[in-house]
């Protein structure tokens, strides 16, 4: 086998998948490596769907991201022949006057609207008395709504087999089950990769390993980088309800509260005519991939139910039909990084989608072939740069 390449993507997962692919699409020599054998569920990219939307809450920033992944999912669906994005509208609830955040944003609905407003997205404002009626799955009380037409879901395993299947296709090389042990500098021309099986060298290196990032950075850099244990419920819909949650009919939802500690839960329409999924995110306990407890428990279906459930979604019954858990890596300001290593131009880091990465993670792919190969990339990552951390 070929030891030599031009680039090497390290961790397959949202943004390494679609980064290999974007590099071999362009005709770059490409080795991607995973530890395991993705689509996975030991990171972040599994559990049958996450939201898109095009106004994006946690900042301007994002906007050209998602904007221009929305014509890149559309592409990649063609070129693959699956069905990865599927548009049932978004609904972003909010409690008047609260406090609470979303993704480290506690002005997450009105930076929403105003990005809406900018960037021109088809949207609705919707008030209580509206959203009773046009939503009467949600049991509101004094909420406003965000209605989005154009938001809906992706399926993350799909998304990431489609991108690795076509970046096979164009010529990548795809190399899975292999754990990279060292990464060594050579002199001012690249880098060389260790693993339990092999060695590679290429001129430059993506560091997309999500929550295993840590294990590539000095400590420096790795201080800025914290992995929270998220969990992922499948809760039944009661009989008679089903066709109520049914995409179409029941949109992807982000509903922000604040009660006692518990701040906020998302959801989609079902997918099994049988039950729908909810989550929520928590930032208390920092885990890391090879530590964290994966099992969850029946007290937490529990408290899920409880918490978030039982009061706000009454066509959905305390049965909690299948539970996982994921990983979120994070960092400080809840934002990506983007950015070469500093000192090091030859090693680009790719990580930290902070819990919204996956809707923006196909353009993110085309902005890393673009830093690799043109040395600038056409959407502006600036803010996402190492540099804005304290040194």
């Amino acid at each position: 086998m070929e030891s030599k390449f031009d680039a090497i993507v390290l961790g397959l997962g949202a943004m390494g998948s679609a980064a290999v692919y974007q590099l071999a699409k362009r005709g770059s020599r490409v080795l991607g490596l995973d530890r395991f054998l993705p689509p996975h569920d030991y990171g972040s990219t599994h559990g049958e769907s996450r939201i898109i939307r095009q106004a994006i809450g946690e900042g301007e920033a994002y906007m050209p991201l998602v904007l221009r992944s929305y014509e890149l999912w559309r592409e990649i669906e063609r070129e693959a022949g699956k069905e990865l994005l599927t548009v049932t509208g978004g609904l972003i609830l909010e409690t008047q006057q609260s406090a609470a955040a979303m993704h480290g944003r506690r002005n997450f609905f009105d930076q929403t609207l105003g990005c809406a407003e900018k960037f021109h997205i088809p949207h609705e404002i919707l008030e209580t008395k509206e959203l009773r009626k046009r939503y009467p799955q949600f049991a509101v009380t004094n909420e406003r709504g965000y209605f989005e037409n154009g938001a809906g879901y992706l399926r993350p395993e799909l998304c990431v087999a489609a991108q690795l299947g076509l970046a096979e296709r164009f010529g990548a090389t795809i190399q899975t089950n292999e754990r990279v042990v060292a990464i060594e500098p050579v002199g001012n021309s690249g880098v060389t990769l260790k693993t339990q099986r092999s060695e590679y060298q290429a001129g430059r290196l993506v560091v997309a390993a999500g929550s295993w990032i840590a294990d590539f950075l000095q400590p420096s850099a790795a201080r800025f980088f914290k992995v929270y244990r998220q969990v992922m419920y499948w809760f039944r819909v009661k009989d008679g309800s089903q066709p109520a949650f049914s995409p179409g009919i029941f949109p992807v939802f982000i509903w922000v509260f604040e009660r006692g500690g518990h701040i906020g839960f998302y959801g989609f329409p079902s997918l099994d005519q049988k039950s729908i999924k909810v989550a929520t995110e928590q930032y208390a306990d920092a885990t890391s991939p090879d530590k964290v407890d994966r099992a969850i428990t029946a007290q937490e279906e529990r408290s899920m139910y409880r918490d978030y459930i039982e009061d706000r979604l009454p066509g959905v019954l305390d049965e909690c039909a299948a539970a996982a858990s994921c990983l979120y890596t994070t960092t400080p300001d809840a934002n990506f990084v983007l950015d070469f290593l500093p000192g090091n131009e030859h090693i680009l880091i790719a990580s930290a989608c902070s819990g919204h990465g996956f809707k923006h993670s196909a353009a993110v792919g085309e902005v890393i072939s673009q830093l690799i190969l043109d040395g600038r990339s056409e959407i502006d990552v600036s803010s996402f740069s190492m540099k804005r951390f304290p040194a």
